[in-house]
């Protein structure tokens, strides 16, 4: 599989696909590329609707002349320790964030949220939110608003009266549960328009098939998430002496 950056004549070719409608993962297939990196480069480049392989070129070569073989000046890692590679870890993060914007989630909010699934810790502050993400204090207290409402993560204060922000480790599965009842939600006002356009009506017969499914998809959710939820929940291994190792020399403890 061939590595590297993209070229011209490779994104040429994901601006025809784009055109004829083809996923993510069959034009990846035909230029033997990872489907992440082919998905990374049309949502950096205006998504589908907007790709163009001459912008997108453009744009490219100008981020590289832009960037540095050194984290900016004032930018935290969040991720590093355990011998880490930090080109690597910021990949992957780019790559995490890729895919819950793709799920709806707006960008600043998904990469809040990636921030805190790859600290080991689960919790980070504001301030090494900013200093990562290189925003404001402004962009970040939304992005917490957001998930707060969605129940994905949780605020505390520590020792030093800092805000810290959690995910916790059944966040997904709480995310799960929330999705299979919001499911649960849209069969209740689906079968109401039921009675209100009257039975035997196509309408009203469409409607009937939509709560259908969606009741037995979110009865089966939650009946599997249930199931699952301790069966498959890995916990970390525990570290001699019970000490856990820091995020790193690049994560200052008064952030």
């Amino acid at each position: 599989m061939p590595g590297g950056r993209l070229n011209q004549q490779e994104r040429q070719r994901i601006a025809l696909g784009l055109a004829d409608g083809l996923a993510y993962a069959e034009i990846a297939r035909r230029l033997d590329r990872p489907t992440s990196t082919i998905t990374r480069e049309v949502m950096r480049n205006g998504g589908p609707a907007a790709y163009r392989a001459d912008l997108a070129h453009r744009a490219t070569e100008h981020r590289v002349r832009r960037s540095k073989p050194v984290v900016p000046r004032g930018q935290i890692a969040l991720a590093q320790g355990h011998g880490r590679d930090d080109g690597a870890v910021r990949e992957y993060e780019e790559a995490f964030t890729t895919l819950m914007m793709e799920q709806g989630l707006p960008k600043m909010t998904a990469s809040v949220l990636t921030c805190l699934f790859v600290a080991d810790e689960g919790s980070v502050t504001a301030a090494q939110l900013v200093q990562h993400l290189q925003v404001s204090p402004a962009s970040v207290s939304k992005a917490i608003g957001f998930l707060e409402v969605q129940g994905l993560i949780r605020r505390e204060r520590d020792e030093r009266r800092r805000e810290r922000y959690f995910v916790d480790d059944e966040v997904w599965y709480q995310s799960t549960i929330a999705s299979a009842r919001r499911t649960a939600h849209l069969a209740e006002i689906a079968r109401r328009g039921v009675g209100v356009l009257g039975r035997g009506t196509p309408a009203a017969a469409r409607l009937e098939n939509i709560a259908r499914f969606s009741e037995f998809i979110s009865e089966s959710i939650l009946r599997a998430a249930e199931q699952v939820r301790d069966v498959l929940h890995t916990k970390p291994e525990a570290k001699p002496g019970g000490a856990a190792e820091p995020l790193g020399p690049g994560v200052p403890e008064d952030s």
